[in-house]
């Protein structure tokens, strides 16, 4: 089961395996981000690891893996930009950015994949780190929250759920 090889990894690697999880998004590693954080919280929430320090390796993870995104992006994204042309996750991100705009830069971490590609855009799009973070950061501070959230108001539903489905 997901959550009996989530609580080795934790017990194996402590915080770090949060932090990690969510910063190699961007690199292709496929971690389910969405089950990460809510395990997390339901861990952190029955005592198993520490509240403060599960939601801070998460939060970090997840603005370093924004931030490198960003960085690639905006002194590399020349030349990526012509091979994802045909990439539907990258048009998608593309154009949620000429339509909306700030508000893209907002909403998109909410979307599982696009997280990582619209910073990498955004970096493309020679956008200024300053407009970038204030937007970007703030949506995944309350991306963060909701999910943790979500693991400590629905802890036993989301544990039915997961068994459920075989995690």
């Amino acid at each position: 089961m997901f959550s009996d090889t989530l609580l080795e990894l934790v017990t194996q690697y402590g915080y770090v395996f949060f932090f990690l999880a969510f910063s190699l998004g961007p690199f292709g590693i496929p971690v389910p981000n969405e089950i990460i954080i809510v395990s997390g919280s339901i861990l952190s929430h029955t005592g198993v690891v520490n509240y403060w320090a599960t939601y801070s390796s998460i939060l970090t993870g997840l603005l370093t893996a924004i931030t490198i995104s960003y960085t690639i992006g905006r002194f590399f994204g020349h030349k990526f930009k012509k091979r994802w042309l045909d990439n539907r996750y990258f048009l998608k991100a593309e154009s949620m950015l000429k339509r909306k705009g700030d508000l893209a830069m907002f909403i998109g971490t909410f979307i599982p994949v696009v997280r990582y590609i619209l910073p990498l855009l955004i970096g493309m799009s020679e956008i200024h780190f300053k407009k970038f973070a204030i937007f970007t950061y703030s949506s995944a501070v309350t991306w963060t929250i909701t999910y943790f959230a979500l693991g400590i108001y629905f802890k036993e539903p989301v544990l039915s759920m997961m068994q459920i489905l075989g995690y």
